[in-house]
């Protein structure tokens, strides 16, 4: 307990907490350069262990269904960097959601077609990362 108590005071220089977006934002400064940390939901797509067997049609519907779901997150700014991984594990692909609470992460996978007919499942954390990073 002491020294996380120590650890506390030490870092503590380096957070500063607000008030704006239900503390879903802090300032970490690091030398001369301050960065707004903001709190996502890293989402990880995983492949049902009891999926349903579909026709070849019914993949296709489903996939098209996927794809067009993680496109409407995305123009409601909800979805932020989505993709599948490329291999061929139960870990099927990522998404990092822009959402206040749980509830919302849940809202918006249930509805996702894929996972409504069983073929992928999800898990999810919250997850920090520097407001408006990008890609590069």
């Amino acid at each position: 307990m002491r020294n996380l108590f120590f650890l506390l005071i030490w870092a503590s220089p380096f957070f500063s907490f607000s008030q704006r977006d239900s503390l879903r934002e802090f300032e970490m400064k690091d030398g001369d350069s301050t960065y707004i940390m903001k709190q996502y939901y890293l989402v990880l797509y995983l492949r049902a262990s009891d999926a349903p067997t579909h026709t070849p049609e019914e993949l296709k519907e489903i996939q098209a269904g996927h794809m067009a779901h993680i496109g409407k997150m995305a123009e409601e700014n909800v979805v932020y960097i989505a993709g599948p991984f490329g291999d061929n594990t139960e870990k099927r692909g990522i998404l990092i959601l822009d959402v206040a609470t749980e509830e919302e992460v849940h809202h918006w996978l249930k509805e996702d077609p894929a996972v409504k007919a069983g073929r992928l499942t999800y898990e999810f954390h919250p997850w920090w990362g520097a407001k408006g990073s990008v890609l590069k």
